[in-house]
């Protein structure tokens, strides 16, 4: 354990306080039990999304402004509706204004609806000043794309953006390192935009070549989907590779395809989702807590074990140069990621039947060989330039979390290397970074957990993490970003493990408070409230996923068990 001293609590009644913990659980395992599906897949109710609503709205109105003309309008007021009184938008319903949703927003109300959104567009290009212009937008990418917006919308000139070298697809190793999983909506914004301003001479020369690459790679993607026109079932990026291909006038059946998806994926309020198809992401997290929590061997979870096997990936996705055998965050034919593969690989190593999941076998060997060269993994692509793609310290814990808890020895190079890579991420503070979750207890919670797992829990590495998460405990107990801000759910449950896994007594202080913190935090029907801490676009917007609320909930809760805390 690290040299950290701890004065305990005296509890008078620890059977009762146990039992408490206890019967938490118990009621949380049903609650969440009741979200799943028959096929296994649990399910959340997640908030709307005004960028996804967005992007649809402005795409339907380029790709089917007849047919889709009633959704358009409807979304287009339910846009209105959710404007702050501050004349911004925040990403996701409940969330405070922000420059990205806001400069997207207003520019698709003037866009769909410029007669009937007069007053909204005054307030929301008001609000969009005020918090700084698309300029204080920091991911340069997303930046470019927030003022191709203004430029769709007339707010800007068109020549004045710096222009996205779509030659970049002919060189596909360097496409995949620098713009990685961003392909897709990069060559829906680098047609677009040669259509709204055109080339000179040596960039049309160049997009002679570029062009049918570029669509041959979309091509890819939508083979890979079962031509389903889903684009990573994520009406934003699909929006935007519509809107490039609507105004290029090139491959009307993806067009079509993806009209077909915005129109199936509309909520009954006339919003989209900022993912429409999580099924994976949340079975995975709630299965790795209803496991912690001792549902392993219940017969319910069989089902969700199953689902896992029918939705691992039989075909390579080459467009990211991934080959089969993983998981993705939506169903079978998605996108395979190592984040929620590396979830559902520790899932199945919980189950009884473990030593006989020729998939959780298989499954392993396709994670080892997603590893990076420097150890680490990341979300996508292997050794990627993309900094929102990886290395990600959090990711490599999960990673190292999956090999272990599926039998593979600490000193196993794998595992070895990810532990090296992750000794060198550490910031002065004892912060890691989680490039898929809010910065920073996350990160630092998965890698100490990963360290203590591995045996290394009393090294420096452990000590700092150890030294920083005590030190932002929030005055009532729980844990939230570290930077002053209110805890939640989820980042008390990732703290509260880690810290027992590293030796920090279940009778100290800050364990007592944070368990009885999350205790009180759970609600009557055996749920806890979810908080925005998953990543869409990391710096600017962030969502809630209840399952992954609930599971880590649960996984801290057990934990607390077995320390009799």
């Amino acid at each position: 354990m690290p040299d950290v001293r701890f004065e305990p609590v005296r509890e008078d009644h620890p059977g009762q306080r146990l039992e408490r913990v206890r019967s938490a659980i118990a009621a949380g395992a049903e609650e969440l039990f009741r979200r799943q599906r028959a096929d296994g897949a649990f399910g959340d109710d997640p908030p709307a999304s005004v960028l996804g609503t967005a992007g649809a709205i402005t795409a339907l109105r380029a790709a089917d402004p007849s047919g889709s003309a009633e959704l358009v309008a409807t979304g287009a007021a339910w846009l209105r509706g959710v404007q702050h009184d501050d004349g911004g938008w925040g990403g996701v319903v409940g969330a405070g204004s922000e420059a990205v949703a806001t400069s997207v927003a207003v520019a698709a109300l003037q866009i769909v609806a410029p007669d009937t959104s007069a007053a909204a567009i005054e307030a929301g290009r008001a609000a969009l000043a005020a918090l700084g212009g698309v300029e204080a937008v920091t991911d340069p990418a997303v930046a470019h794309l927030c003022a191709q917006f203004q430029v769709l919308a007339g707010f800007a000139p068109a020549g004045g953006l710096r222009r996205l070298p779509l030659e970049v697809v002919l060189a596909d190793s360097v496409r995949r390192r620098r713009i990685s999983f961003r392909t897709a909506p990069f060559v829906g914004l680098a047609l677009m935009q040669a259509t709204i301003d055109p080339p000179g001479p040596v960039r049309r020369l160049t997009n002679r070549a570029a062009v049918p690459a570029a669509l041959r790679l979309l091509a890819a993607v939508h083979d890979h989907e079962r031509r389903s026109g889903a684009f990573s079932e994520d009406p934003w990026p699909a929006a935007l590779v519509c809107l490039g291909l609507a105004h290029a006038g090139l491959a009307p059946d993806i067009v079509t395809a993806i009209v077909g998806f915005l129109r199936r994926s509309v909520r009954e309020d006339g919003s989209w989702d900022a993912v429409s198809n999580l099924d994976l992401t949340r079975s995975a997290f709630a299965s790795t807590g209803l496991i912690a929590a001792g549902y392993g061997a219940d017969p319910r979870l069989a089902r969700t074990r199953d689902f896992f096997h029918r939705t691992r990936q039989q075909d390579a996705f080459t467009v990211l140069d991934c080959p089969a055998g993983g998981w993705s965050f939506s169903d079978a034919h998605g996108w395979p990621v190592t984040l929620e593969s590396a979830e559902i690989l520790t899932a199945l190593a919980g189950f009884p039947d473990r030593d006989r999941d020729a998939v959780l076998r298989s499954g392993l060997e396709w994670l080892i060989g997603r590893q990076d060269t420097r150890g680490s993994w990341s979300l996508w692509v292997r050794d990627t330039k993309l900094s929102n793609d990886g290395p990600c310290p959090a990711i490599t814990s999960q990673g190292i979390v999956a090999l272990l808890e599926s039998g593979r020895a600490a000193d196993d190079a794998p595992v070895r290397a990810a532990l090296d890579w992750l000794e060198t991420r550490q910031a002065p503070d004892g912060t890691f970074e989680n490039l898929w979750y809010r910065d920073h207890t996350s990160g630092t919670a998965m890698v100490l957990g990963a360290f203590a797992m591995a045996g290394r829990g009393g090294g420096r590495v452990a000590a700092a993490a150890v030294r920083w998460l005590l030190s932002t405990q929030c005055a009532d107990g729980s844990w939230g970003a570290g930077d002053g801000s209110a805890g939640t759910v989820e980042e008390t449950a990732w703290t509260l493990p880690a810290l027992l896994a590293a030796g920090v007594p279940a009778e100290s202080t800050p364990i007592r408070r944070g368990v009885d913190w999350l205790l009180d935090a759970q609600r009557p029907n055996g749920d806890w409230p979810a908080s925005r801490v998953c990543a869409y676009i990391r710096h600017h917007m962030y969502y809630p996923n209840g399952a992954i609320t609930r599971g880590l909930a649960l996984r801290a809760l057990a934990a607390a068990a077995g320390g009799q805390a």
